[in-house]
């Protein structure tokens, strides 16, 4: 099955106040196993850029200013989209600000029967538990180190690897995919089992001696019920 993982960045909360989308991140997956395959594209929001939203991701309105309109991006992007489930953590808001962004250049909004969120399978999981995206990479693992501001791919590419936690794991060898796809490089990554040191198997078969003793315990016994 084919799902797209994504996440966005904005210039606020709200787009009915005129908060616009200025960036988004999209990861392909096919039976829960990352293809390779992304769509990520910033996007001129035709205003300015409030600082409190710089600080969380750091685009600026000058970095912005030479970027294209959404509505110059559109066809790709939902050619990407394709009509797969839609993935994305606190899945209200992205979905409002793309589907703002769609009405705003005439594209139909898109339905929201395909929205996954992930931020409510957290909740159902792991009631009374932290459920930002860096408490479920720190609970599940998932190295997080690079991520100093929100980047829309960046953390698409994170909630990948937690939605594939949250739907159970994927198990080890039922992939079919061959070990020089690109399935099979992102399940080694995320996959690495611990190596021991090789142990020597224990022997199980009892000695002479204690077959000797077995026989004198079972000599002892009173009519025991296989003689009655």
């Amino acid at each position: 099955m084919r799902e797209i993982i994504f996440d966005t960045e904005t210039t606020g909360l709200d787009p009915a106040t005129g908060d616009r989308m200025v960036e988004i991140g999209c990861i392909e997956m096919v039976n829960r196993v990352a293809t390779g395959q992304t769509f990520h594209a910033y996007f001129n929001p035709e205003r300015d850029m409030p600082p409190e939203a710089e600080r969380v991701h750091g685009l600026s309105a000058t970095f912005l200013a030479d970027k294209p309109l959404f509505r110059d991006g559109v066809k790709d992007l939902l050619a990407f989209l394709g009509d797969s489930p839609l993935i994305a953590h606190n899945a209200q808001f992205d979905f409002g600000f793309l589907n703002h962004e769609l009405s705003f250049c005439g594209h139909d909004a898109i339905g929201h029967d395909r929205m996954v969120d992930t931020l409510v399978l957290a909740r159902r999981r792991h009631p009374g538990a932290k459920h930002s995206l860096d408490a479920l990479c720190s609970r599940y693992g998932v190295d997080r180190s690079h991520r100093v501001l929100h980047g829309a791919l960046l953390d698409a590419e994170l909630l990948a690897q937690v939605y594939v936690e949250l739907t159970g794991g994927r198990q080890i060898g039922l992939q079919l995919a061959a070990d020089n796809t690109d399935a099979s490089r992102t399940q080694s990554a995320v996959f690495k089992p611990r190596l021991g040191e090789y142990r020597a198997p224990r022997p199980h078969a009892a000695s002479a001696a204690e077959l000797a003793r077995h026989r004198e315990f079972l000599e002892s016994l009173q009519s025991p019920l296989w003689t009655s």
